[in-house]
């Protein structure tokens, strides 16, 4: 049912190799096998992927199975990965850095530009106020999709940094008034983190949506986009 509710291909994400924690033990995985998973989904299941790359090397192996690459929020300003990732050719999606303002995201555009890649999706996922604490700008919001298409990750939008002391914490229950609040004002997509079990998910769940209400939430946001593109 929730392959009907949106008529365009959706891209499925998984973080291979994760390294922007708050600490040394937070579960991360393998590259290669990683890549292996994301290839077998894509395969079974005929959807475009989406994950991150957190080095140039990289770069090139995630190319073969992702059709979007993700630039993390941390490191959107490193020219190195960024270069690397725009000689793929692929779609790069980058988020926006919690500490940068909308006006800044157009050095990041203008770097991808001169290294020969015009596919690019800019990701807003929150910005710092204060300490542990994101809050979503939606005249930022506005700006940004002056620069290009835009999307908001709802799930890492809804984090508390370190709010649990060794990891983040979150407010998964607000991710219904996160997302349609967006949606009302036309952006080109949205990140969504689900799991069947966020209570036991190994990083995120205090953000991530429940799998059982994956469905109302889409349904929600597909109409409110529609009024907002009527």
């Amino acid at each position: 049912p929730i392959n009907n509710i949106i008529s365009d291909h959706l891209p499925n994400k998984e973080n291979k190799f994760l390294k922007n924690k708050s600490n040394g033990i937070t579960q991360k995985g393998g590259r290669v096998e990683g890549l292996k998973i994301l290839k077998t989904v894509k395969d079974e299941f005929n959807v475009p992927i989406i994950s991150d790359i957190h080095e140039p090397s990289q770069a090139e192996a995630a190319a073969e199975v992702l059709d979007v690459i993700q630039i993390p929020a941390f490191l959107s300003r490193q020219t190195d990965l960024i270069k690397a990732a725009c000689e793929t050719e692929k779609v790069i999606n980058v988020k926006k850095a919690q500490f940068l303002s909308p006006a800044q995201m157009m050095n990041i555009i203008e770097k991808c530009n001169h290294f020969g890649n015009e596919n690019i999706l800019l990701c807003e996922r929150g910005s710092i106020f204060g300490y542990d604490n994101l809050i979503v700008d939606f005249l930022g919001i506005d700006e940004i999709k002056k620069i290009a298409p835009t999307i908001l990750d709802i799930t890492h939008s809804l984090q508390l940094p370190g709010g649990k002391g060794k990891s983040a914490d979150g407010r998964s229950s607000q991710a219904k008034v996160l997302g349609t609040a967006a949606a009302a004002i036309g952006l080109a997509g949205f990140f969504i983190e689900v799991h069947p079990s966020p209570e036991n998910a190994l990083c995120d769940g205090a953000s991530a949506t429940r799998l059982s209400e994956f469905e109302s939430l889409l349904l929600e946001l597909k109409k409110f986009d529609e009024l907002s593109k009527s």
